[in-house]
């Protein structure tokens, strides 16, 4: 703004706000935030000369609540929003007339001079001041000793609360508002178990919904509270994939669920060998009564046997010579799925397309299923998911998505800056300490922290990692403890606690795949490492630390092999260590550091400790101890501190 253009206006904006947080784009995308859960909005906030200076954060429903200064023009508060869905807020900053009248007051009464012109500059403000209803009697016992020159009733505690709440706000200055995403609690902290409901049955019989729901108490028995199905509809036979992604399939294989659709329908139906809508519907209420939620994978991949094609040939992509194009991802090829076409011309959208997708999502919240996997977004049209997640959202705020775009950090990122709630991650291939050290540090103090929610999954169907391969089972223990303790979000697919890795030679992929084939486990193995699945769930419910994410720090241990972190909630009281041996195979001996320094204690003082894992109660004295971890007996240990003074 040049002056000339409006001398006034811009004369009133002596109060500076920068910086203001969280933001996503200076506020093109709303940040997200959890129904409930307080979030730190901060802002630097200064001005001219040596006013007292006083904020607040004001909420849609007007509600303010005022800012502290924390330091360097940093100013912050703890807020809460409400019910899922789209909020806003914004900061206002003023000159706080009496907190700096005051301020100077009584350095004048402590160097013993007279403040009687101070009292007439208080007179004069109170005169100004504007009761709220049932206040009148308060600002004229005010302005009475003001003109008393009651000094003890003017300087009070009390005084100054009131008038910090009620007096005059000068150079008043207001933020761009930020726009906020409400979820529901599950969207940040969850915990997912993938399986295949085919592969559920008694025996080598095809399994039915109806054997999932025997199954739930073993999966609710681990803590988890998202059971996650990949595809559930028909699946085609064109095409149909064999045994390890062989291109013929023999009779009896049951194909790919991911190439959806056939004479029995398409993305809106249920594989017949599954069972019945109201046997889906059974299960989705089984399941709510264990505690679990039912998560759906929406792989928008059609079969050459859709009836959309039939129904709707200009919904699919074609070749010049107007054959349908199958997808590819060169060197891949998956000939048992075709592509959509997203847009009729290179700005055209095809809306229809477009609306009868958003209408899958509507149709399936409407039996109950509010949780989505969202199989490969990235290789979708930007703009179509931001206007559907929006607009389902805006008719069913309790759901939520999940973006499984194992992709670019910046593809990842735009994804969830948009409307995706959770977020794959690169967690499965970080391995070294310095690997996940860097890697936490990005997600829990970089921007994107603001709105994406990191889920790690310790492997997929389609993803058996390299460590997982090679390292034994203290290898799957180590995975299970830190994808839950790292992050709010974590997932992992069946037969990882079963230590299963047997891999495709030279791949990243399993052998005899479940995903063209039926896979009867023992779930009763005893080289199961279900105990400690279940420990980190159950630790995650009870200690109020594991909720949000980005209250994860790092430690001091001296050793290349063992990451040391902390979660800590100082709302609660909730202060949790964690040291994890990163290598399978060898046991470490090291030091470490007690992180006393956060609790404003020095390096000689004593703090409570926990052992979490055995249950017995001891005192760390001073900052620098000893510990051994063995990768063949336990390779973690698990630490609830408790500071002196603190009960919690």
């Amino acid at each position: 703004m040049h002056v000339t253009d409006n001398i006034t206006e811009l004369a009133q904006q002596r109060v500076v706000i920068e910086n203001l947080r969280p933001r996503v784009e200076d506020g093109d995308y709303p940040a997200k935030v959890v129904s409930g859960w307080p979030v730190r909005v901060s802002a630097d906030i200064f001005s001219d000369g040596h006013e007292v200076i006083a904020a607040a954060v004001v909420l849609d429903d007007g509600t303010e609540a005022r800012m502290r200064h924390i330091d360097n023009d940093m100013w912050g508060a703890d807020v809460r929003f409400g019910k899922p869905g789209p909020a806003r807020f914004h900061v206002v900053a003023w000159r706080d007339v009496f907190a700096t009248w005051r301020r100077d007051t009584l350095k004048k009464l402590g160097a013993q001079q007279d403040v009687s012109v101070e009292l007439q500059e208080l007179s004069i403000m109170l005169a100004g001041m504007k009761a709220r209803r049932g206040e009148g009697d308060r600002i004229k016992a005010l302005r009475s000793a003001a003109k008393r020159g009651d000094m003890d009733t003017i300087l009070s505690e009390e005084t100054r609360d009131y008038m910090a709440a009620n007096g005059p706000r000068a150079s008043l200055t207001r933020s761009r508002g930020q726009e906020v995403r409400v979820s529901r609690e599950r969207a940040a902290f969850s915990a997912w178990y993938e399986l295949f409901p085919r592969s559920i049955g008694p025996g080598d019989r095809h399994g039915t919904f109806r054997d999932v729901i025997d199954h739930l108490p073993y999966v609710a028995g681990m803590g988890f509270d998202v059971l996650y199905f990949p595809p559930i509809h028909p699946i085609g036979q064109t095409n149909r994939k064999g045994r390890n992604n062989t291109l013929k399939a023999e009779p009896g294989d049951v194909g790919s669920p991911y190439a959806i659709g056939s004479s029995e329908g398409g993305m809106d139906a249920l594989h017949p060998e599954l069972g019945t809508m109201e046997d889906f519907e059974a299960l989705i209420a089984a399941a709510a009564e264990h505690g679990l939620e039912i998560a759906m994978d929406i792989a928008l991949n059609a079969s050459p046997d859709h009836p959309w094609i039939a129904e709707h040939p200009d919904w699919f992509e074609r070749r010049p010579d107007g054959t349908i194009k199958y997808a590819e991802n060169p060197p891949k090829k998956y000939e048992d799925i075709v592509n959509f076409r997203y847009y009729l011309d290179d700005d055209v959208p095809n809306v229809p397309l477009w609306e009868a997708i958003r209408d899958l999502f509507l149709f399936w919240a409407g039996h109950g299923v509010l949780v989505f996997r969202v199989d490969n977004p990235h290789t979708k049209p930007f703009p179509f998911w931001e206007w559907l997640i929006a607009d389902v959202q805006a008719r069913h705020p309790d759901t939520i998505f999940l973006s499984e775009a194992f992709t670019r950090p910046k593809v990842m990122k735009r994804l969830a800056k948009f409307g995706f709630d959770q977020s794959y991650t690169y967690y499965t291939w970080r391995n070294t300490k310095e690997e996940l050290t860097a890697y936490l540090t990005e997600l829990t103090t970089e921007n994107c922290r603001d709105y994406m929610r990191p889920n790690f999954f310790t492997n997929t169907p389609d993803i058996n990692p390299i460590f997982n391969q090679t390292s034994g089972r203290p290898g799957f223990r180590t995975r299970v403890i830190m994808a839950g303790s790292l992050v709010g979000n974590w997932g992992m697919y069946s037969g990882f606690e079963l230590c299963e890795g047997t891999p495709l030679p030279g791949r990243e992929e399993y052998v005899d795949s479940e995903k063209y084939e039926l896979k009867h486990r023992d779930f009763d193995d005893p080289a199961s490492i279900r105990d400690d699945v279940t420990f980190i769930n159950t630790l995650r419910r009870s200690e109020p630390a594991m909720k949000d994410f980005t209250n994860l720090r790092f430690f001091t241990a001296y050793h290349d092999e063992v990451l040391y972190y902390g979660r800590f909630d100082r709302h609660t009281g909730s202060y949790v260590l964690f040291h994890v041996l990163i290598d399978p195979l060898r046991p470490a001996e090291f030091g470490f550091e007690v992180p006393l320094w956060e609790f404003g204690l020095p390096a000689d003082a004593s703090i409570e400790v926990k052992d979490l894992i055995h249950g017995n109660s001891f005192t760390w004295h001073a900052r620098d101890h000893r510990l051994t971890l063995d990768p063949h007996t336990r390779p973690y240990a698990v630490w609830k501190l408790t500071p002196p003074g603190d009960t919690a």
